[in-house]
């Protein structure tokens, strides 16, 4: 043990790492506290090393100049936004990870008008009186789905969680075995069932529903017959399912509540663009489906919403239910939402403007040149790395539409001799940070979701990496 001790006492004071001229420098910046604690985690960490292998520490790594490094390394990290903009190369346009749907210029503007100052989020002009913030969207929605009703709350799980609760709580919902889905982060629809207090009821085969094994499975608890649209997979082969209009009779004929989950909400049918048919909202609503929920950030192309439309009543039901104040949206998604809603009032001004929307819809030979002319760009220069132009497809992603592939292009990289994964880490550590695909030991990029006043930035970012590689 003395050994250890003698070992323990060549670690520097802390209070001698802290007058390093890297510390003393982030004391102008920083509170002194947060420094000193710093250096004392660091200083407990190399103790503990030490009791742990009982073996001497370089002193190299012990000289304070050295630790003052490391402790101010990590000290910067506080200086520094830890949610900062990416450019995304990856050709996965609703990329989860990535923050789904960029925003239209109009929803910044409409962000940035609400921000500044104050609103009137809960307050109508008019009358003076207190208001309701969903106002802002009700009529829109309405406008735009057909549906009697709306409410907006802060997710899509949070919207089929609040209208399960406070139409089901204590009765049964039945749902397709085919349809328990899970929507991403391991929230699963039977769990969220349960979080509302709802009887899962499941009828039918993983790949097989008839129309029968709902009708079978009515009793007097059922309250809820609930579809959920599975955009995030398909079953494919020996299939069979039942639509929300086959169930609609069978609803009517027992008095039960018709809902469907559509996931990723579509206003506009997109299949001209090579996207696959889904079924839009106003087309859900048409049906007679009485409560219908959605995203906000997914093919919609707005910010993160649960968007819920149907029945006067249903809603009014949801709308007094004690979770829709936990799951309230606030006022600068609703700024973006309410502005991402007004510009589908004209279909043509939405497929122009809303960024999600103008990449699905983009020519596959604009797309070309534009990779043609990066490809030319990095040829010129002398790289470590060889660079081709190859084909390549784009995909939906945010769980949405997953057989959709939408052709395309994409400039590979294989740099010389060096690891693709050390190259692409180094490109996430650039301002902006660049996300890239890495595919069969190569890099991938791919510009469809690339903005145009990215693109020259992304290019020099790409030289720098590549040059520092050589």
């Amino acid at each position: 043990m003395s050994g250890r001790q003698d070992l323990l006492r060549t670690l520097p004071a802390i209070d001698r790492i802290l007058r390093e001229e890297s510390m003393q420098d982030l004391a102008q910046q920083l509170p002194q506290d947060i420094l000193s604690q710093a250096v004392q985690e660091l200083i407990a960490s190399l103790r503990q090393e030490i009791l742990n292998t009982g073996e001497s520490i370089p002193p190299e790594r012990l000289h304070p100049s050295s630790l003052a490094a490391v402790a101010a390394a990590h000290c910067r990290k506080f200086l520094q936004p830890s949610l900062r903009k990416v450019i995304n190369a990856t050709g996965t346009l609703l990329h989860t990870n990535l923050g789904r749907a960029p925003l239209s210029l109009q929803s910044i503007e409409a962000i940035n008008d609400v921000a500044v100052g104050y609103s009137n989020l809960e307050f109508e002009l008019d009358s003076g009186k207190r208001g309701e913030r969903f106002s802002h969207v009700e009529s829109l929605l309405q406008q735009l789905t057909g549906a009697e009703a709306a409410l907006v709350v802060n997710n899509n799980s949070g919207a089929v969680l609040l209208a399960l609760a406070a139409l089901g709580k204590g009765r049964e919902a039945i749902v397709s075995r085919g349809e328990l889905v899970e929507i991403g982060g391991a929230f699963r629809i039977p769990e969220v069932m349960e979080a509302g207090g709802v009887i899962l009821r499941e009828v039918g085969s993983s790949n097989r529903t008839h129309l029968r094994d709902y009708q079978q499975a009515i009793t007097a608890e059922t309250a809820i017959l609930l579809k959920v649209h599975t955009s995030n997979y398909r079953i494919v082969g020996f299939t069979k399912e039942v639509t929300a209009r086959e169930l609609l009779p069978v609803a009517r004929e027992h008095d039960l509540i018709l809902m469907e989950d559509l996931g990723s909400g579509l206003l506009l049918d997109l299949s001209g663009y090579g996207l696959e048919r889904e079924p839009t909202v106003p087309e859900v609503v048409k049906a007679g489906v009485d409560v219908i929920t959605f995203s906000g950030d997914k093919l919609l192309g707005g910010p993160q919403a649960g968007l819920i439309v149907g029945r006067a009543d249903l809603i009014k039901k949801i709308r007094k239910h004690p979770l829709a104040r936990a799951l309230r949206i606030d006022k600068l998604t609703l700024a973006a939402l309410e502005s991402t809603l007004r510009l589908y009032l004209q279909p043509e001004q939405a497929l122009r403007e809303l960024p999600v929307l103008k990449m699905f819809s983009a020519d596959p030979e604009e797309q070309k040149q534009r990779c043609q002319r990066l490809y030319e760009r990095l040829k010129a220069e002398s790289l470590a790395a060889e660079i081709a132009l190859i084909e390549d497809v784009s995909r939906v992603g945010g769980g949405a539409m997953p057989l959709t592939e939408l052709t395309d292009w994409a400039v590979e990289i294989n740099p010389s001799g060096k690891r693709t994964a050390e190259l692409a880490k180094r490109l996430r550590a650039f301002t902006p940070a660049v996300v890239v695909r890495v595919q069969n030991d190569r890099l991938l990029v791919n510009l469809r979701a690339v903005f145009a006043e990215e693109e020259a930035v992304l290019t020099q970012i790409l030289i720098t990496i590549l040059k520092k590689e050589g």
